[in-house]
């Protein structure tokens, strides 16, 4: 009995030492909800719940990327893209100010398809230039980040989209329970569904051990006959469709959309996953890691529009966060060599 006692000691110290940061932003939490009234409210995790379940999307899609060493700068513009595209043509169709006249009013399941396709081909083009034109994924994602989000200007005249369908927003907006008690929102079950799916294919899948073996050693991988090429184009490929779902779905929640909808969301995605455990080095990460880092950064902005804080400041602080998790991060790949 001792002996299990101090292995689960071991366990949770070791669990500490490993993410100091979520320690301290739950001990922020605890405080902070302590201090403020509603804090501790239904109406506040149910807020919680539906930001944490669109930028868990983005973060699976960035997941792959970094754990085989790369990156995707082109996920917040994508999202957006995907809220534009999405935010078009869900339009009313009697809608005064309706962007695209010449169309007819779309069924809302022809253009879910319609975004999906769109964010395969931006993940494709992604994958692509990595793989075949040797662009580091820094650059070659800075480089599309920078196109998409000129063609989203275009698209939309750099114009606020709004005047949904209201089946559009009401669906996505839907949550199970009264809105003023318990309820769980709709969005929730939709990151709980792609969270239990990307589990199985990192563990339970040879495009999961692909990725973590070129993570680990892409030249080593090659040489056991693993297909590199093939498996980042699909990493970048799968990453595009989630940020087109991300986008869909934000769109929908916001209840209008624009060009500069997602800005900044590729940062807080890697900052999630570096949080949750996902090395920068590459090889390293798992879904549930993500889920908590996610969930972490999110109640960090809850935390700071609690405690009054000017929301300049908020980028302050979470790029702090951002630098701090990547160089723990870092501390722990030298401490291992």
């Amino acid at each position: 009995m001792n002996k299990k006692n101090q292995s689960m000691g071991a366990k949770i110290i070791g669990l500490i030492k490993g993410n100091p940061i979520v320690l301290l932003l739950v001990v922020a939490a605890i405080v902070v909800g302590c201090l403020k009234d509603n804090f501790f409210s239904w109406a506040n995790f149910s807020n919680l719940m539906s930001n944490t379940a669109i930028r868990f999307l983005i973060a699976l899609g960035v997941s792959g990327c970094l754990i085989t060493k790369g990156t995707d700068l082109s996920a917040g513009r994508q999202v957006g893209f995907a809220a534009v595209v999405a935010g078009i043509l869900c339009q009313k169709g009697d809608y005064s100010g309706r962007l695209w006249k010449f169309m007819p009013e779309m069924n809302i399941g022809i253009v879910f398809l319609i975004v999906l396709v769109v964010g395969l081909a931006w993940g494709l083009i992604n994958g692509l230039i990595v793989t075949k034109l040797h662009v580091p994924p820094f650059i070659a994602t800075l480089g599309t980040q920078t196109i998409i989000y000129g063609i989203s200007l275009v698209i939309s005249d750099a114009q606020p989209i709004g005047g949904f369908q209201k089946i559009y927003t009401t669906l996505i907006n839907g949550r199970i329970g009264s809105a003023k008690s318990f309820h769980l929102p709709y969005l929730l079950f939709v990151a709980a569904i792609f969270g239990v799916l990307f589990w199985f294919i990192y563990n339970k899948t040879r495009h999961g051990k692909y990725m973590y073996a070129i993570g680990g050693n892409e030249v080593a991988a090659e040489v056991s006959g693993v297909n590199t090429t093939f498996t980042l184009i699909r990493i970048y490929a799968t990453a595009g469709v989630m940020y087109a779902i991300a986008g869909y779905l934000l769109a929908a929640k916001s209840g209008g959309a624009s060009a500069s909808m997602g800005q900044g969301y590729e940062l807080e995605a890697i900052a999630g996953c570096t949080i949750g455990g996902v090395s920068t080095t590459g090889g390293i990460g798992t879904v549930p890691g993500i889920l908590i880092g996610v969930l972490v950064f999110e109640l960090l902005k809850i935390i700071l529009q609690f405690l009054g804080v000017n929301p300049y400041y908020n980028y302050v602080v979470q790029g702090l966060v951002i630098v701090l998790a990547v160089s723990l991060d870092i501390r722990k790949y030298i401490a291992k060599k």
